[in-house]
């Protein structure tokens, strides 16, 4: 790998006479991200904190220098200039804090590690990764960088995506003499498995494992979740087997990780036998455990079986937290029960002491809308409120969406111009509700400068904004113009689905455009896209209304042979076009 470049350091800084040598330590670590332990600072000569490592450190081979009987005083200069540093950091002032970094090394003061490695975290927090960059450049040609450095500033680029600067922050480290730790090995196996790429983390782990570093219950928990998400259950099973082998205790996080990922592949019977099966050797199962297992058997709507579940939860002392009362509302509202869920919501508050948060309300709030209790959602919106949890846009696009289609849509325009001002930008949804809503009103005009408003704010149009288009434009006779945004649509990211195309037929087959419909049809299987039954019947009663019924008959039999059309859907075409007309419109043709 090829050095840091130092051109953007002040030539006006110098090389101190403290010789740099590699340092690392252990610390404590989650299981993508790096976490900081508390280190002590303990006063060595000036040259700020000590950490130290078991393993991967260079100077472990170098003979220390004889401990001076009486330490000199430290440098006022030095001192203040560190408290210069410290504050400015610490109140959030990065580029301040560089600056004097700058200036105390120019002075001739050996950079702090610690300092520099929390600037490092501070700058990626920013997305100033350059600066980032050049504090590790400091650090390297002025002070002591550690492991603990290095992986602050790989976990930075890997937390970026952008991975390419990580492995050469790698390279940098090793050419170096910095053996990567079981922290450094983490980081990159955990951004692989986040970003789906499975094969790369096991690279990454076997890398680990020629490294002769041990992997830990975090490693292999990283790997186990990843290898889930893939569909293999029984891959990450291996991978547990494994991990018992080597003598590492799954923990908490472990267990649940592989349960959650059962019931997600339907095993939930495997599930709870895992489950019981580690209650009975004295594993004790927590309430994220008891969670995962009521939310999947409460949506499979058995809520008696959900009942037990709670029961056991509370015998094995595990409270019900704020999670477990958002499964039981959030399921009773899709149960059609929001009476019982609005009782359970109060009993969080008055009995249970807990605060309700956003998940409790949310569920609470779209019931309401979608039986038109308006009120009650507007209600409970400020509810959520005053317990301190601020809507959402999904929360205000529910309201807006439900009133609108109660006709209320001027009430859903003040809401929408007070979106910013509540510190909730509109977003695409917010629009395409309100462009439908005003051109359904009649008001095309401010429809179309909804759209306008949207782009200008560079949002971009998503499916439901050119199908709510086509199909208002459709609808009103603009089949043309239709058409024309069908083939914009092509262009665009949003490819047409085929509900796009049944909206350009629909228009067409209205106004009895026929051949037009047809080379649509062509149109839309030459791109791809499989026409549904919904197309074929628009088709055929679009030929039927036309006048040509015997042909539409002809068809939807032809089609109904095919099995592109059901039972259900030739009955009904029976019923518009009956036979007997059919057989007069024969006879009248032959005739």
């Amino acid at each position: 790998m090829n050095a840091f470049s130092t051109d953007f350091i002040p030539q006006s800084l110098h090389s101190t006479s403290l010789a740099t040598q590699p340092a690392s330590h252990s610390l404590h670590y989650s299981a993508v991200s790096v976490g900081f332990s508390s280190i002590k600072p303990s006063f060595n000569g000036g040259n700020g904190y000590s950490r130290t490592s078991p393993r991967g450190s260079l100077s472990s081979k170098t003979t220390p220098s004889p401990t001076p009987t009486h330490l000199p005083p430290p440098d006022c200069k030095e001192t203040h200039m560190a408290k210069l540093l410290n504050r400015s950091r610490k109140a959030g002032k990065y580029n301040e804090c560089l600056y004097f970094l700058e200036c105390s090394v120019g002075k001739g003061f050996a950079p702090d590690v610690v300092m520099c490695t929390k600037l490092m975290k501070g700058f990626f927090n920013a997305r100033k990764f350059d600066k980032a960059v050049r504090v590790m450049e400091i650090l390297e040609k002025y002070g002591k960088p550690d492991v603990f450095a290095y992986n602050a500033l790989i976990s930075g680029f890997c937390k970026a995506n952008q991975i390419d600067k990580a492995n050469k922050v790698l390279d940098r480290m090793r050419s170096r003499g910095f053996s990567p730790d079981v922290v450094t090995y983490n980081i990159m196996i955990g951004t692989f498995c986040s970003r789906g790429k499975l094969d790369l983390a096991f690279k990454a782990f076997e890398e680990l494992l020629e490294d002769d570093c041990e992997p830990t219950v975090i490693t292999y928990t990283i790997l186990i979740e990843a290898t889930i998400l893939e569909g293999g259950i029984d891959e990450a099973m291996k991978l547990l087997d494994e991990m018992l082998a080597k003598g590492l205790q799954p923990d908490t996080y472990t267990y649940n990780a592989i349960v959650r990922g059962m019931c997600k592949e339907g095993m939930v019977d495997r599930a709870f036998e895992l489950v019981r099966s580690l209650n009975s050797r004295g594993f004790r199962s927590d309430t994220v455990t008891y969670n995962i297992l009521l939310r999947v058997l409460l949506g499979q709507g058995k809520w008696n079986e959900g009942e037990k579940l709670m029961s056991e939860m509370l015998s094995r002392g595990c409270d019900p937290n704020i999670v477990t009362y958002s499964i039981l509302i959030s399921m009773l509202c899709r149960d059609e029960k929001v009476d019982e869920a609005v009782h359970l919501l109060k009993t969080i508050r008055e009995e249970k002491g807990l605060t309700p948060d956003a998940y409790c309300y949310d569920p609470l709030i779209s019931a309401f809308c979608r039986e038109g209790r308006l009120d009650m959602a507007i209600e409970f919106l400020n509810y959520m409120i005053s317990d301190g949890c601020l809507p959402d846009i999904v929360n205000y696009n529910t309201i807006m969406a439900a009133l609108c289609k109660n006709g209320n849509a001027d009430y859903a325009l003040e809401i929408f111009e007070k979106l910013d001002a509540v510190g909730c930008p509109p977003d695409v949804s917010s629009y395409n509700t309100m462009f439908s809503a005003l051109w359904n009103s009649g008001d095309r005009y401010r429809a179309l400068e909804m759209i306008l408003e949207m782009l200008g704010n560079d949002i971009g149009p998503d499916e439901i904004t050119y199908n709510s288009l086509i199909s208002c434009l459709s609808r009103d006779g603009l089949v043309d113009e239709a058409i024309g945004l069908l083939a914009d649509m092509q262009r665009s990211k949003c490819r047409p689905t085929v509900i796009s195309y049944n909206i350009v037929l629909l228009g067409l087959c209205k106004t009895r455009r026929i051949s037009d419909a047809i080379d649509v049809l062509a149109s839309m299987v030459d791109k791809g896209c499989r026409p549904n039954e919904t197309t074929y019947t628009l088709l055929i009663e679009g030929i039927g209304f036309a006048g040509s019924r015997t042909e539409a008959m002809h068809l939807a039999n032809s089609l109904h042979c095919m099995r592109a059309i059901s039972e259900d859907s030739i009955k009904r075409l029976n019923r518009i076009f009956p036979l007997l007309d059919v057989y007069k419109e024969l006879a009248h043709s032959d005739s």
